[in-house]
């Protein structure tokens, strides 16, 4: 199986039935895996088999129902040639100016025809034209509303032809039924009087106006749900300074590549991502991180694209380019987030999909009804008009993806980059978090903080040295061959110390366990007692020692040279600034907390007393993360993991929902489903409670959109009309469904009020 991803802009949808029939059809075409078709973001996002479809058929199946798809693109400015520029975005522009202009028509030509209708009720100064030619006058105009907004009853037959109705068809059924009817009384009656009331010509046209209104007005509120995705994407700069042969030169960014040094000046953006190479500035960060204070950047620091360069000068060599960038990168993933369906949007779906073939039966039915128990045929006829005309299904197709919009748009915004809609639903429902310790409680760069001499070792050549340096001397000879932080502890303590580091033989990492090699013709241990008891080591004699130094919450590694255990050397790593205040935040919202690490239990159990931990999972190798979490989920624990997004990769995989830090790493960004571009533990916390959030606003939509519905549409079927004499006005039906989609969308928009707990 080749699996391949398409995007397609889909032109065409009004409503939640349309994404409903484009999903249904394409589940049905053989090669398509999945498909999510998102009406808020118009999209329609696929994985395909390639080898029994492709793009083509696909978009042949869509534009068979009626609607046409366009090939989409998601890159960032430069890259592999793909750019993402403004041109939706302009597309959206343009759309939202035709919306208007059809309804700023169909209101003009509709003037005269509700001045007539109003002007009687309102007993308004009636000019003698209108008195004498009013059916004509409404007859005229209310055509001419039609023609204005004739794309909607277009829409509505293609879809009818299609046979995938939409709430154009029941728009187009509804007016027309007014329209011609009211026609077909006038042309019967020619010559005779005919009572107003007995028409419906402002019904089909105050119907039109209300839902050209409410198009416009949807696709402008619509058009800010995403204002986060335009803000990110007019974050890059369009050229670049570049140093080329002693030159200056200002370059498109996207003839910058991999490897080019790039000059920035104080008060420039940074134009991609890369190493300083020359110069200290402070770098303003928190478009892209959310730190509001600036970063210091000196030789060998990372910088970011689209960040702001304060104050000195900074020459840098690119790493990442085009697509590969950070802000690329976050781009695509918060556009992925917002084009995704979340587990709550299936009922709406399921219900989306049947919605407008149920309401023409409830119409139907309704107008047959009231004519059996005996009531006129214009009684009937605004029944059936009113039935079709107040359903919206828009409303139920709007509701949760407009949230999720908002949500993941306002978490980009903080450094939270949520992954997809599933992660927003899940994070609301954690009752316990999981701390990796190292790099993540703290700050990974651990110091060395005692060197302890057990006996003297007798080297192959005599040194003039002190036997706690000895010590050091061997352990930062071995672990100069490591990357592990611990290792870089002791070799930058030797360091410091002016040791002459000799060169060891057959290193190896023994994982969970330390390290070993051959120095000196001699075998040498560097680790814990498990490493020492596995080699036939004995350590009774410094286990007091040890334990002192665990319950100081260090780490202390044992060191044997020719089969003799010669000393330890303790290693401590600090704790992050905020993880007592983030810890404290959990326990406040109910969390339960956890820590896991390879650490022996005492000192694991220091570290967590430090910071308030309710549980310890001590001495836990790499490989055995994810079965601890997997323990935890059989307790009944819906888990959250927080790792660095490297070593912790299966455990973050197997938690419920994983939460990677690490500045925006590339592994950071393919393992979480939620990723911490600050290592700011806090963010946690406002990952959950933003996640809370979001699905409060969805409920809310999704609970306005049903209830209208279950509520309006009996209404207009004159549920009411034998206990209270009331029956709905087609056009107050009509401005009930033009406002009921703008209502849930501007639900979503208040989300923009939302501060943090």
């Amino acid at each position: 199986m080749a699996i391949e991803k398409l995007t397609f802009k889909i032109e065409g949808m009004t409503c939640a039935s349309c994404a409903a029939t484009i999903e249904h059809s394409l589940k049905k075409h053989k090669g398509v895996n999945s498909v999510n078709v998102n009406l808020a973001t118009e999209k329609a996002y696929l994985d395909i088999d390639s080898n029994q479809t492709n793009k083509e058929k696909v978009k042949k199946v869509i534009n068979k129902l009626g609607y046409k798809a366009i090939d989409e693109y998601l890159h960032v400015h430069g890259g592999n040639g793909h750019e993402h520029g403004g041109g939706g975005h302009n597309m959206a522009d343009s759309q939202q100016k035709k919306l208007r202009n059809r309804f700023v028509l169909s209101l003009l030509f509709g003037l005269p025809v509700i001045y007539i209708v109003m002007g009687k009720m309102l007993s308004l100064p009636m000019p003698q034209l209108f008195l004498q030619y009013g059916i004509l006058i409404q007859i005229i105009f209310t055509t001419a509303v039609i023609a204005s907004s004739f794309n909607i009853w277009a829409s509505g037959a293609k879809k009818l032809l299609h046979a995938g109705p939409n709430m154009d068809t029941l728009v187009l059924v509804g007016t027309a039924a007014a329209y011609f009817y009211s026609l077909a009384v006038v042309v019967l009656a020619f010559g005779k009087t005919i009572p107003m009331e007995g028409l419906y010509f402002e019904s089909a046209a105050f119907i039109l106006i209300f839902i050209s209104l409410g198009k416009y007005l949807e696709a402008v509120t619509k058009g800010k749900t995403s204002q986060a995705i335009k803000k990110l994407m007019g974050l890059q700069p369009k050229t670049a300074i570049i140093i080329k042969d002693g030159r200056e030169l200002e370059i498109p960014i996207d003839e910058v590549k991999a490897g080019d040094i790039v000059l920035v000046k104080p008060g420039e953006k940074i134009p991609v991502d890369g190493t300083v190479v020359d110069g200290y500035s402070g770098v303003d960060e928190k478009a892209i991180t959310g730190e509001s204070m600036p970063v210091e950047k000196k030789k060998g620091d990372t910088v970011i694209g689209a960040t702001i360069n304060k104050t000195g000068v900074l020459k840098f060599e690119a790493t990442k380019v085009g697509s590969q960038t950070m802000l690329a990168q976050i781009i695509k993933i918060v556009e992925d987030a917002m084009g995704s369906k979340a587990p709550i949007q299936l009922l709406a779906d399921k219900v989306s999909f049947y919605f407008v073939p149920t309401v023409f039966v409830i119409a139907f039915l309704a107008g047959i009804l009231w004519l059996l128990l005996g009531y006129p045929f214009s009684f009937a006829l605004t029944i059936f008009v009113a039935v079709l005309i107040i359903a919206c299904p828009c409303a139920l197709g709007l509701a949760t993806p407009t949230a999720v919009m908002m949500g993941t748009g306002l978490a980009a915004e903080k450094g939270i980059l949520i992954k997809s809609s599933k992660a927003l639903e899940t994070a609301r429902t954690i009752n316990m978090v999981v701390f990796d310790k190292t790099g993540t409680l703290t700050k990974g760069e651990p110091v060395v903080t005692d060197i302890v001499s057990v006996e003297e070792a007798k080297p192959a050549s005599a040194k003039k040295v002190g036997l706690a340096s000895r010590v050091l001397e061997i352990a930062g000879s071995i672990e100069k061959n490591s990357e592990h932080p611990l290792a870089q502890a002791i070799v930058n303590k030797a360091k410091e110390n002016k040791l002459a580091l000799s060169e060891a033989e057959g290193f190896e990492a023994v994982p969970g366990g330390g390290v070993k090699a051959d120095l000196e013709n001699k075998q040498v241990l560097l680790g814990t007692r498990k490493l020492m008891a596995d080699n036939k080591i004995k350590t009774d004699d410094i286990e007091e020692k040890m334990i002192s130094l665990e319950h100081q919450g260090k780490t202390a590694m044992i060191l044997s040279y020719d089969k003799k255990v010669i000393g330890i050397i303790a290693v401590a790593d600090v704790l992050k600034e905020n993880s007592k205040e983030a810890v404290d935040a959990l326990h406040k919202m109910g969390k339960q907390v956890a820590m896991i690490t390879g650490d022996n239990k005492r000192v694991a159990d220091a570290i967590a007393k430090q910071v308030g931990i309710d549980r310890v999972l001590a001495e836990v190798l790499p490989q055995g993360k994810s079965d601890e979490i997997e323990k935890l989920q059989k307790e009944g624990n819906i888990v959250a993991m927080v790792g660095d997004g490297i070593n912790d990769a299966p455990a973050l995989a197997k938690a419920d929902l994983g939460i990677a830090l690490g500045s925006g790493t590339d592994v950071a960004m393919e393992t979480g489903e939620i990723v911490l571009i600050k290592d700011d533990l806090r963010d946690v916390v406002s990952s959950i409670d933003l996640s809370k959030y979001t699905l409060r606003k969805i409920k809310q939509g999704l609970f306005w959109a049903f209830f209208y519905n279950i509520v309006g549409i009996p209404i207009a079927a004159g549920i009411i009309y034998p206990i209270t004499g009331w029956l709905l006005n087609p056009s107050i039906a009509a401005a009930a469904m033009a406002f009921s989609s703008v209502s849930v969308v501007l639900n979503a928009l208040s989300m923009k009020l939302y501060r943090s707990t």
